[in-house]
């Protein structure tokens, strides 16, 4: 039985989205398992948020299809059990933060009770219960986004896509958040998770997916993923006294990336730099400074893609 044969709580089959000439979402396939936090890591464009939409029902695919545990998105059953926390602040700013919650929870169709109950787990959760009758305007940043991620999971859902929350929040705050998404996966919620920034892939993610043009290029535990792209080789940073034509086909001629001035090689024993040395020398480049270091997730998107996240 394959991994699609499988029960799940969210599966993705040959997702396709075009926009005019631009194919966003390149033929996605994805499962995420109960309890899973997965990372979408990707640079700004990939695609991570027009999936996310896909998934949601925000923008209609032109092929593929998803289910939520096993049955179709669009279902009343799915959309009780997925929720979504936007990158975007979807916020009443003049209501206060418990006003908000209970106007997102109508929206669910909560009852009296199980309303009142979940705007009390909600507040507690984000750490806002002694703002709770604050209006969002007066929040700080950080405020705005724990009380973002705490509308979007009002109705308590399983199975929850965050679509990069940390975006413009300082690292105080980030690491509150983080928190947050730590004490979901306590409580066994599948979560997908998108974002450009390595560490929080790192910390938050049981496995990993990266994403670039519209396609997954490479899938697996962070530990799969530099397996299969290093193969147990180390990475070589070498940075030249000048990078020119010259010195970037040079560098490409023996299998690496120049990046930021940075050119990164790998190899498979220590020894292996003095050739690199001797060789950079009799073409007469010139290099500044060489270091040694085991490849990590950064190394394994730049072996990809060729290019630096953060781009």
């Amino acid at each position: 039985m394959n991994s699609f044969q499988m029960a799940s709580a969210l599966r993705i089959e040959g997702l396709v989205k075009r926009f005019g000439d631009l194919t966003a979402v390149a033929g996605i396939s994805l499962q995420l398992t109960t309890g899973e936090c997965l990372g979408m890591l990707g640079p700004n464009g990939a695609g991570k948020s027009t999936l996310i939409r896909c998934i949601t029902g925000r923008v209609i695919p032109d092929a593929g299809g998803v289910s939520v545990f096993d049955t179709p998105a669009d279902s009343a059953s799915a959309r009780r059990s997925l929720g979504w926390v936007p990158q975007e602040l979807a916020l009443y700013s003049r209501l206060t933060c418990r006003e908000n919650l209970e106007t997102f929870g109508k929206y669910h169709g909560l009852g009296r009770a199980d309303l009142k109950a979940a705007v009390v787990w909600c507040l507690e959760w984000a750490a806002l219960t002694d703002r709770a009758d604050d209006t969002v305007s007066s929040l700080s940043g950080g405020m705005k986004r724990r009380l973002n991620m705490a509308a979007g999971l009002i109705h308590r859902p399983k199975v929850i896509l965050m679509d990069e929350p940390t975006v413009g929040v300082d690292p105080q705050a980030r690491n509150r958040i983080f928190e947050m998404i730590e004490s979901l996966r306590g409580e066994g919620i599948s979560i997908i998770y998108t974002t450009h920034y390595m560490e929080e892939a790192e910390r938050l993610c049981d496995r990993i997916a990266i994403i670039d043009h519209g396609k997954i290029i490479a899938e697996g535990t962070k530990d799969e993923l530099v397996r299969n792209a290093f193969e147990g080789r180390s990475e070589v940073l070498a940075r030249f006294e000048r990078v020119d034509d010259a010195v970037v086909a040079w560098v490409e001629a023996r299998g690496g990336h120049v990046d930021n001035g940075l050119a990164h090689f790998s190899v498979e024993r220590a020894t292996d730099i003095a050739g690199l040395l001797d060789a950079a020398a009799r073409s007469g480049h010139d290099l500044a400074d060489v270091s040694l270091r085991k490849p990590n997730l950064e190394s394994v998107f730049l072996h990809w893609t060729g290019r630096e996240l953060r781009e």
